[in-house]
């Protein structure tokens, strides 16, 4: 097992992270993701202007259980000021662990205001963001950040912007390395995770390409990263997180079986049904489940199935016939 992450006064024995993912880690999944391990969990990525104009949407978004911490909120904006007074209203209302600042979200309509990982373009307006978040943070809530290399292949920035960020106050780092202009297409380039954590002496946690406990484990030993994100390699499977910290532990990993998918489906649809409205509801299940439902024979006829449902009750209906299967397939 890796030795102990101090993140501010934030003493960690997990290094396993669920990274902030919009539409998809709202309190069902980080509850689900929670109990299968994972270490730290955030929230989706929260609109500095949505917090100060009090959106009871985006509000809701930030809302959490203790059983979740320890828990980041991811915020994200342009304005110093504006995302400064959200720094201060999200920890006097929700006091997370962790405040994190986004400046990897990808989304043009994003970026093109500046916000996300448009910040790399300068990292002056960078630096002013993230000393106001600091300013209006309390001190035993530290502040992170979440950003990309850079904006394009000719402006690969983020090494130089941590040694300003750890300046600056910042406690961690994630870095994905991997530029606006990738978006989330072609590989993630580990070495500059590498190059940030030999540069500066907060944590430094790994993200981006990590869709099972080998890519994992070949992250901390080529990088020497003191954590790692997942993100998308845990969609579907949030059973990584278990996974990997018996890896850490020496302890061998569990095939996850048909059963253990039913078991997760059900379990989604309660806590979905529990926390969001009927419409709601119905379309996350269908996301979800077309994420679970892969890798058994059938799966794709189950899967085109529940994506067809128009009701919860015709997804009930469907969910006693995929049961019986289940069965079937187990004797």
């Amino acid at each position: 097992m890796k030795n102990k992450l101090k993140i501010g006064n934030i003493e960690l024995d997990n290094p396993i992270f669920l990274a902030p993912m919009a539409g998809v880690t709202d309190h069902p999944f980080r509850v689900i993701c929670r109990k299968m391990g994972a270490g730290v969990v955030y929230t989706e990525f929260v609109s500095a202007d949505g917090i100060i104009r009090e959106s009871i949407k985006t509000l809701n978004m930030i809302k959490f259980q203790e059983f979740e911490r320890p828990i980041g909120v991811q915020i994200f904006g342009n304005s110093p000021e504006i995302v400064g007074k959200s720094a201060k209203i999200v920890c006097e209302r929700f006091q997370p662990d962790i405040l994190d600042l986004n400046y990897g979200c990808p989304v043009p309509k994003v970026v093109k205001k500046g916000a996300g990982s448009g910040a790399l373009k300068d990292l002056c307006l960078m630096d002013e963001i993230t000393s106001a978040v600091i300013e209006n943070t309390p001190s035993n809530i530290p502040v992170t950040v979440k950003m990309r290399i850079g904006f394009d292949s000719k402006h690969l920035v983020s090494t130089e912007a941590s040694t300003r960020l750890e300046k600056i106050g910042v406690k961690a780092i994630t870095l994905h390395p991997r530029t606006t202009k990738q978006a989330f297409t072609g590989k993630a380039d580990w070495t500059y995770i590498k190059e940030m954590k030999e540069a500066v002496n907060i944590p430094i946690i790994g993200n981006g390409d990590i869709t099972n406990t080998d890519d994992a484990m070949r992250m901390f030993d080529e990088t020497g990263c003191d954590a790692v994100m997942i993100a998308r390699g845990c969609l579907g499977n949030p059973w990584i997180f278990k996974a990997l910290q018996n890896r850490l532990n020496g302890i061998q990993e569990n095939i996850v079986t048909v059963k253990d998918r039913i078991e997760m489906c059900k379990y989604h649809l309660e806590l979905l049904r529990k926390n969001k409205n009927v419409n709601l509801a119905l379309n996350l299940t269908k996301k979800h489940f077309s994420w679970y439902l892969k890798g058994f024979n059938h799966a794709v006829s189950w899967r085109t199935k529940f994506l067809r449902a128009q009701t919860h009750n015709e997804i009930d209906l469907i969910m006693n016939d995929f049961n019986a299967f289940a069965q079937e397939e187990l004797n």
